[in-house]
């Protein structure tokens, strides 16, 4: 009887909230986006705080001029700038960690730990209607992961019970992205994100799909877009450790 190997590398994952960190309101405080009108000097602290407390180098954070696409780009090696024009990262190079910045939005986080292939998805509502899910796949089983051994993980978002939306766009994305279309506690139409995307992954065969049910609408303790629109951005980070 055969055995499936244990993985050589061991994934981490971390979400951060809003607290803890040097950025005053709006932004108050652990705000990781540079790109929302924050103070530099603050943005640029709270990511080095985020570095040393995973253990990391600074320039082995690396991070993306998210635009709402489908591009996806692949790391390997230290970055001190952002990847740009770019929606998802992929690596399988250990110790880099691959960065999704939200306030609403899904950040999504996938790995095939026995291949040691990773990658970090920023799929807001444009990006998971034109397809960044699948385009990521593609590009991890292009560096040798396997789809039915990929893991995936869903973090904080807009719920659909609070992510309210014109019902021509709800159709819209449900025709593209089925099982995203809900009622809102309204009443009114609403799209749930992760449910489509989960069903997305699931359909395309990866081994499972964790997430953290937090909707970002609802819980002060993260930013959120939709209810403060100047506000900071969370972080969702994954990295390889050997050993």
């Amino acid at each position: 009887m055969s055995s499936r190997p244990t993985p050589q590398f061991r994934v981490r994952r971390v979400v951060t909230s809003r607290e803890g960190g040097a950025s005053v309101a709006p932004y108050d405080s652990f705000n990781l986006g540079d790109h929302v009108g924050d103070d530099p000097v603050a943005v640029e602290a709270n990511r080095r705080r985020l570095a040393e407390r995973i253990g990391l180098d600074r320039d082995h954070l690396i991070w993306m001029e998210q635009i709402h696409g489908r591009n996806v780009s692949v790391v390997d090696g230290p970055r001190d700038t952002a990847v740009p024009a770019t929606d998802a990262l992929v690596t399988k190079v250990p110790g880099l960690a691959l960065t999704v910045l939200s306030a609403d939005c899904v950040p999504v986080l996938l790995s095939d730990d026995e291949a040691g292939v990773i990658a970090a998805v920023h799929a807001g509502r444009v990006g998971a209607r034109i397809g960044i899910v699948p385009r990521v796949l593609d590009a991890m089983v292009a560096l040798g992961a396997r789809t039915d051994r990929i893991g995936g993980f869903l973090g904080p978002a807009a719920s659909g019970r609070r992510y309210e939306v014109p019902a021509a766009m709800q159709a819209d994305v449900e025709k593209v992205l089925p099982g995203s279309a809900t009622r809102t506690t309204k009443g009114t139409p609403g799209l749930d994100l992760r449910a489509g995307i989960r069903r997305q992954l699931l359909d395309a065969g990866i081994s499972g799909v964790a997430e953290d049910p937090r909707c970002t609408i609802e819980d002060r303790t993260l930013f959120s877009h939709r209810r403060e629109a100047t506000t900071g951005r969370l972080a969702a980070v994954i990295w390889m450790d050997t050993g």
